[in-house]
């Protein structure tokens, strides 16, 4: 008897076919995706957190938690083009 586990493997290969292995040029951009946008947001995490030092030292919570809200946007915001650019670079376009 299989056990539930197996059984959601199964279903999740039979509705997703097996990707095609990345050559060494797909893995070297996707390694470089990764390298760009971990600096783009590093970039931004910093200038967001002079910011919210900034709001934090004058006293205004309000403003704080809206750079943290932004900074944690800009986090998935990145994230998501990221992948989206990795998602390309797999299927070959």
């Amino acid at each position: 008897m299989k056990s539930a586990y197996e059984l959601a493997m199964e279903r999740l290969a039979k509705s997703e076919p097996a990707a095609k292995p990345l050559n060494a040029e797909q893995k070297a951009r996707l390694a470089e995706l990764d390298r760009v946008y971990q600096g783009k947001f590093a970039e931004r995490e910093i200038f967001l957190k002079q910011q919210l030092n900034a709001a934090l030292a004058k006293g205004e919570a309000d403003e704080a938690d809206k750079i943290r809200q932004q900074l944690a946007a800009e986090k998935v915001r990145i994230e998501e083009e990221r992948d989206a650019e990795k998602d390309r670079v797999r299927s070959g376009r």
